[in-house]
């Protein structure tokens, strides 16, 4: 806390923008994720508030797959005594999900998933059944929603309004450029921690403004400390675990982020973590392998322990639990890659080889366990690796299996095969027809 910004300490700094807006705005809503960057953010707020006799309200976005200590700390963070209104948000948001190819995305408290659904819909949460937005559709982006949801906050209040985001620029360079050097930006007042947001082509009344920008992650703890803030719990877990204050993040389980660190998760609470290997495509592959290059890298990793052939069917074995169709349809091709080779070279399949000549294995020239592996790591649904092309019928249990699960396809695949691409943007297409018909009617 002794570091100097202008002349100031940083928590002098972040009062004083703090006392800026509750001056300068009626309606304030403070964005908050359960982390501690918007934790210390919204208490420091509070503290302002009631020196000023002000009120205030909290949007929080509930993506279900959560840390049962970050909830914990939501319900804590509930009983701020400025709070005006809290906007608990549960509703069906698509989400990104980086731990599968057939599932690369997937939908939080979907209704046709409440069997599976991590914890129980919070009782007092803005859900499916009691959404005052006539502009939400299920699937719609947390980006989206959040833009719509400033739009519609303006509108209900018809003036000027102020959105907290506790986000700092130490994290990202990008953001350093975007809150304090942004040319093209609308600041309000010419604060440069301010910015006007835009909705698609239109600017609205509502501008973000990041109160702790210039923080570091000490800082953050040092205020913890000295003025006696609540935490997230979770935080304690992690250090114990082996993450300094500065390796510390608190992402969705299967976003890109966090699709290195899944056993993270399984380390620091089991219990969620058994919920959570039920409810999203691909999740026990991604814990497998989030330390490992399996998630679309160009090397193998393999385990020292195993052969090449142990490894290949270690690899069918952990797609099949959360996949028994893909598991299916890779069996049945590689099946067909070793009979031709039999028939061809009479290779049996007890002869065939841990690795061929790297060149060979690259020209496919030969067969080899490696080069089955390195087929299935790289999520090579038509198998090309393995000289197979494309047929109809891959297509048609493409379509299938995306019907069957309902996904939402798009270019975020981890995959560069642009037949599949093709099929991704003609079926994101398609969704979109959809999307666009629904708000219609």
């Amino acid at each position: 806390m002794a570091k100097k910004y202008l002349e100031k300490n940083v928590l002098e700094a972040t009062i004083e923008r703090l006392n800026i807006i509750f001056t300068e705005f009626e309606n304030i809503y403070f964005s908050v994720s359960g982390g501690k960057d918007s934790s210390v953010m919204v208490q420091l707020a509070n503290k302002v508030a009631k020196e000023r006799n002000k009120k205030f309200d909290v949007l929080y976005i509930d993506f279900e797959a959560q840390y049962s200590h970050t909830i914990e700390h939501i319900e804590t963070l509930k009983k701020l005594s400025q709070i005006r209104d809290f906007y608990h948000i549960a509703l069906p948001m698509a989400l990104r999900n980086a731990v599968s190819v057939l599932q690369p995305k997937w939908i939080c408290w979907e209704e046709e998933s409440k069997p599976l659904w991590v914890r129980p819909m919070p009782k007092d949460a803005i859900n499916i059944h009691n959404c005052p937005f006539d502009w939400f559709v299920k699937g719609e982006e947390f980006e989206d929603f959040i833009l719509e949801f400033a739009d519609w906050y303006q509108k209900k209040y018809n003036t000027k309004i102020a959105c907290g985001i506790g986000i700092r620029t130490d994290e990202s360079l990008n953001r350093f450029r975007t809150i304090a050097f942004q040319e093209k930006k609308i600041t309000y007042k010419g604060y440069n921690w301010t910015t006007k947001l835009k909705l698609k082509e239109r600017h609205i009344n509502v501008y973000n403004f990041y109160p702790i920008y210039d923080w570091k992650a000490d800082d953050i703890w040092g205020a913890v400390s000295k003025l006696d803030l609540e935490f997230n719990y979770i935080y304690e877990l992690m250090y114990k675990n082996g993450l300094s204050i500065f390796e510390q993040r608190l992402c969705q389980p299967y976003g890109d982020d966090q699709r290195n660190g899944l056993n993270q998760y399984k380390a620091l609470e089991y219990d969620t973590w058994s919920k959570i290997l039920n409810r999203v495509n691909g999740v026990n592959f991604g814990n497998i392998y989030c330390k490992t290059t399996a998630l679309g890298n160009i090397k193998s990793s393999k385990p020292d322990f195993m052969s090449w052939q142990e490894y290949t069917v270690f690899l069918l074995e952990s797609i099949g639990i959360y996949n028994k169709d893909l598991m299916m349809h890779y069996y049945r091709k590689i099946k067909k890659f070793t009979i031709w080779y039999k028939n061809r070279y009479n290779i049996e399949i007890r002869d065939i080889p841990e690795k061929a000549e790297c060149k060979l294995e690259n020209q496919k020239k030969a067969i080899s366990w490696r080069r089955i592996a390195r087929a299935i790591e790289k999520n090579d649904f038509y198998l090309k690796r393995l000289s197979f092309g494309q047929t109809k019928s891959d297509d048609e249990e493409l379509k299938r299996l995306i019907h069957k699960w309902d996904n939402l396809l798009n270019k975020t695949t981890m995959t560069d095969d642009k037949t599949l691409l093709k099929i991704i943007e003609e079926n994101n297409k398609e969704k979109e027809g959809k999307k666009d018909d629904s708000k219609n009617e």
